[in-house]
This record gives C-alpha cells, structure tokens and sequence, in this order.
C-alpha cells in the first residue's frame, strides 16, 4: 500500500460506514420508475410527455417522503443475536435473533448473519415485525472443528408503502466453539448399562477380573474356585465367591499426530478429525474407569500437551486442548515427542498413537524408538485404513492397466501386513482398520488390557 494510499483510506472507510448504514431503494420502487418511464414515453407521443414526468416525480417523491417518515430510526430497533457458546460439528443448532420495535411501527425485515464459511445457515430471513418484539429462529450447523468468531448481523427493514428500505450493519461479537462429535461420550456418560454402544456396537470386552477386590456375589459354575470366599458361604450357608476388578489409578497417554498426512480426507472427514472423536472417547472411558489420562498432540512441534489427570473435570480440559488442532503441512517429528515423554512420563502407561500407516512404514527412526518404549509401557499403534488402497486390491481386472494397478495396490497391502507382523512380534500391537471401526478398536484393546492386567 502507497503513502497516498493509506492517507485515504480512512476517507474510504467512513464511506463505506456510511453506504452500510444508508437507505436504498426497494424493488417496488425500481418496478415503479421502469413503469412510469414507460407511462411517459407512451404519453410523450400525445404531447403531453413534460406533464406526465412531472406529476409521477412529484407522486413519487411524496409517497418516498411520506415512506421514509413513517419508518423507524434505527435507534428505535435492537437487535440480539442468540447463539450457543459451544456445539459438537455436524449438530443441528437452533439459533435466533430477538428484534425488538420500540416505536410501534409495524415493519417488514431481512436479516442475516457473518456466519464463517465452515458453517451451514439459510442465509438471508425474512420476516415482519407487527409486535413491540419478535424472535427469528433458524437452523445452523458447523461442518469444521474449531474457534469461530461472528461479528456483524446486517439488517434491513421497510414500511407499509415498502418503496425504501433502511439497512445497517450491528456489531455484535460472538465466540463460537465447535468441538468433536461427542455424541458417543454423551451416551456413555448418561448410560448405567453394563454394556457399552458404541456406533451401534456392543464393546463385549468389558473388565472381567483383575486383582483388586471389589465384591462377593454368589457362586455360579464357571467362576473360578480359587476365588471361594469360605468365611462368606459359611455364613450364607451357600457358596459364595469374591469378585476382582482391574486396579484403578493407572495410566493412559494419548499421542496425536496432526502431520500433513492427517489432513487426508476419508468421507467427508480428516483423518485427524477422526482420530480426535476417538481419542476423546478413549479418554472418556478410561477416566470413568478411574485411570489417569495423559495427551500429547504434535507435528514438527509439540501443538499440545495435557499432563495426566483424573476425573471427568479432567476430560473438559483435554477438550478445551484438543478441540481447534489442524493438521499441519509439514512431516510429523516423533523424535521431540518421544524426548518430551521421556522426561514427563516415568511411569508405565498404556501408550496409544494416532498417526498414518505411511509414517510407521517410511520413519526410519520410528521403530527403535518404540521397540525402547516397549521396556516400559503397552504401546498401541493406530492407522486408518486407506478406502481406495481397499477397493483397488478389489478391482476386476479387465486390462493391464487394471493388473498392474491391482499388483500394486497388493504390494502396498501387503507391506501394512508386515509391518503390523514385525511390530507385533516384538510385542507392539498395530491395527489398520476402517475409519468407522477406529474407536471401537480402541476401546477394545484398552478393555481388553484392563481386562487382562497388563497396563
């Protein structure tokens, strides 16, 4: 921008201020002046053109006064915006604009908000406003995860004879936050069955048994009869039996890697998108188990870091984390990640990293450094699973085109399935599974760990 430039630029801002906040013409005005223009051309023929003009400017421009005299000053008008603070991405939110008349003047409007382009809304609404208040209420529903900020509402409004309309532009700032779909931890938390549904799947792997004593229930034939509480039959005069449960108080470290790679989409979503919806139900289950839960989100830095705590309130703060991360353009550093744990993290966990199968398979330093990790905790290496990679292993072959690209999408199949072989035979568990299977299989291996003892 030029000297001369910025000296009048000011200027143009006070008039574009002004334009926003100015009267403009309706479209029964413009229909109203296409038509006399006609009127008068057609009466310009029988001399009497000059008259014709006169009195129609004349008309128009006292129905114009009487219009604009009838119509409120914008002082008399309020207008509130009425918006939820926090929502989950893809929900259906309900929102409204309370307009309140203070001159008593029944009037016709259209109002619209800023809403960012990563939110769906109708637009433009109008309505009319014959009551000292009204509530205009419409549907609105974020498409992207993160921190959005909504400043203006534009407002216009005209009277009975509706020849002039009035418009402005209200500041009104709004944060809006929109967080993963927590709709499955929702349904958790308010569920007291002992069976967990998750996207419409039981997690069968519930804890079964453990080495801390939790009950005495009674005897049934497969229990185990080492667990027979003797001085309990004996007083119940049946046989009844301790019941175990996993120790509580153990831990759960969450790594998230927010690498070029997560930024992929698979239907509709990114990667990440789905790694973080899974990750908080992971949290949320082991914190309601009373574990401790820990989060490490990075790329080429750490982005996020939320050291381990219990409870739900603990959840809400890896929320507030987590929930505006993007993926970044840039290759993931696992390197700074794994140093940051190896000065934070001392006590054995049970380790569970978001990442992409091309960054296990191409990360040379990846796989020492797990195999260290593996001295000292459980570590579960999560992927999701390439969908067109799937459908190409699938493909009929009807050229050899189609048989070179199947061949390679075979050998590429196939390397995922190694890999996973390698790291399992040096006791590092990998799953490569479908994007809508990424949190059932969490949960699964974590119960199944629990259930176990290991962690």
């Amino acid at each position: 921008m030029t000297k001369s430039s910025k000296k009048r630029w000011p200027l143009f801002q006070f008039l574009v201020n002004k334009i926003e906040n100015f009267i403009v013409p309706t479209k029964r005005l413009i229909i109203l002046l296409l038509g006399g223009m006609i009127f008068i051309s057609i009466g310009a023929f029988f001399e009497g053109g000059l008259y014709l003009l006169v009195v129609f400017n004349g008309l128009i421009l006292l129905l114009s006064c009487i219009d604009l005299y009838m119509l409120p000053k914008q002082k008399q008008l309020r207008i509130n915006r009425h918006f939820p603070e926090k929502v989950d991405v893809g929900e259906e939110i309900e929102a409204a604009i309370e307009i309140i008349n203070e001159s008593g003047q029944p009037l016709s409007f259209s109002v619209t908000d800023d809403f960012p382009i990563e939110f769906e809304h109708p637009g433009i609404v109008e309505g009319s406003l014959t009551k000292p208040s009204t509530y205009v209420q419409y549907q609105v529903r974020a498409k992207e995860r993160g921190q959005f900020q909504l400043n203006y509402l534009y407002f216009r409004y005209w009277g009975g004879l509706g020849l002039w309309m009035k418009q402005s532009k209200i500041e009104q700032t709004h944060e809006v936050k929109v967080y993963p779909d927590l709709s499955s931890v929702r349904g958790y938390l308010a569920s007291t069955q002992e069976e967990l549904i998750l996207e419409g799947k039981k997690v069968n792997r519930r804890i079964r048994t453990g080495s801390e004593f939790n009950s005495i229930r009674e005897y049934v034939p497969d229990d185990d009869p080492r667990f027979i509480n003797w001085t309990a039959s004996a007083r119940q005069h049946k046989l009844m039996t301790n019941v175990f449960q996993p120790e509580k108080g153990k831990s759960v470290t969450i790594l998230l890697d927010c690498g070029r790679m997560m930024g992929v989409e698979l239907e509709n979503q990114t990667k990440l998108d789905r790694t973080i919806e899974a990750a908080c139900i992971l949290a949320t289950v082991a914190l309601r188990q009373g574990d401790q839960v820990s989060l490490i989100a990075f790329s080429d830095q750490i982005k996020a870091y939320v050291p381990f705590g219990k409870g739900m309130s603990h959840l809400n703060l890896i929320l507030e984390s987590i929930y505006s991360l993007s993926s970044d353009f840039v290759e993931s550093n696992y390197q700074i990640t794994f140093e940051m744990l190896q000065r934070h993290h001392k006590k054995r966990s049970f380790m569970v990293l978001f990442s992409d199968m091309e960054n296990y398979l191409f990360e040379k330093h990846l796989a020492p450094t797990l195999s260290r990790f593996r001295r000292q905790h459980l570590l579960l290496l999560l992927s999701l699973r390439d969908p067109v990679l799937y459908q190409w292993t699938q493909k009929h072959i009807e050229s050899s085109q189609d048989a070179y690209i199947k061949s390679l999408a075979y050998k590429f199949s196939m390397d995922r399935h190694e890999y996973t072989t390698k790291m399992a035979s040096n006791g590092i568990r990998v799953l490569d599974v479908p994007a809508n299977q990424l949190a059932l299989s969490t949960l699964n291996s974590y119960l199944e760990a629990k259930a176990r003892d290991i962690l």
